[in-house]
């Protein structure tokens, strides 16, 4: 008979979501799990059966929680411009208990191009942001907030690609006062 789990899975997947985010796939062992988690590796393989699924659960758990955050601004009653503003500054106060970078950013430059499975999930992520965002500018375009000269499309692109080059260049150790420039300039361009 099979003893009953005496841990809190989803705590579990946090811990492992934050060892992932800090030292990527690869930089993360077996061993660097068993201590973020608290548990022995049978009781990581035997509820995850591998450390690619329990990545997977974690890089769900990030996109989940980081989505949620980025969904309920860019729906609030603000300007689009502040909607983009917010998300910038969402980079540039990152709470300091956070490792910095991105799980997703770091995942797509570490995994995509030989993980097809990672690299699927990671697109579904991106049209789901870049859809917020093209709904977004499209609505700050017509409100007039937005110059309307160009694709919302692809400005949903320039601002995706622009949190996430703000978010590697924190990780690279890029200070405050520079990560303002970047987003006061990325604010410029539209």
């Amino acid at each position: 008979m099979a003893r009953p789990r005496r841990f809190d899975e989803e705590r579990a997947v946090d811990a492992a979501m934050r060892a992932f985010w800090t030292a990527g796939y690869e930089g993360t062992s077996t061993q660097d799990l068993c201590e973020a988690t608290g548990l022995g590796r049978s009781s990581i393989y035997n509820t995850f059966t591998s450390k690619h699924e329990l990545f997977d659960r974690a890089l769900q758990r990030y996109m989940t929680t980081k989505n949620a955050t980025i969904f309920q601004l860019l729906d609030s009653d603000e300007s689009a411009t502040a909607k983009i503003r917010a998300l910038f500054w969402q980079v540039i106060d990152a709470p300091e208990e956070e490792p910095t970078g991105c799980l997703v950013v770091n995942s797509t430059v570490e995994l995509a191009p030989r993980d097809h499975a990672v690299a699927a999930t990671l697109r579904t992520d991106q049209e789901l942001r870049l859809a917020a965002l093209t709904a977004a500018i499209d609505s700050g375009q017509r409100a007039g907030d937005i110059e309307r000269g160009r694709d919302a499309r692809d400005l949903a692109h320039f601002v995706n690609a622009t949190i996430a080059g703000m978010r590697v260049a924190a990780r690279g150790g890029a200070g405050r006062d520079a990560l303002e420039a970047i987003a006061r300039t990325a604010l410029s361009a539209l």
